[in-house]
């Protein structure tokens, strides 16, 4: 199954799948530009745009993300005000979280809180 992600003002609004055969031209070949046409006489709306995991769209174009068009990919909501968005397009907290244990941010004081779990 092909996905296709509907923007407004570049945020994906709706999710849906349509068959792989949807998007192949006469020679076989699946084309982007196929599924997008096929997406826009179904349902209208858009612009449409696939979202898959993997090559140039590294992260899934889900409800509620950006896409950037410059750049070609999906960019998640951004979890707290405080994170920012680093070169690879993935958000970043103001501190690294620690490598061992488990964390939580915690964005009233900056810093990660660990998370203990229960002992069995």
């Amino acid at each position: 199954m092909a996905t296709f992600a509907e923007l407004n003002d570049n945020i994906v609004v709706r999710i849906i799948a349509i068959n792989d055969a949807e998007l192949l031209d006469e020679n076989g070949v699946e084309q982007e530009s196929i599924g997008v046409n096929f997406c826009q006489n179904l349902l209208g709306g858009g612009p449409w745009v696939q979202t898959f995991i993997g090559g140039r769209r590294k992260q899934f174009g889900d409800v509620g993300c950006t896409y950037d068009y410059e750049n070609d990919v999906f960019i998640s909501s951004q979890p707290y005000p405080s994170w920012t968005l680093d070169g690879n397009h993935d958000w970043q907290p103001p501190v690294a979280e620690p490598v061992e244990g488990s964390w939580s941010w915690n964005e009233d004081t900056q810093a990660w809180d660990e998370v203990l779990l229960p002992e069995e």
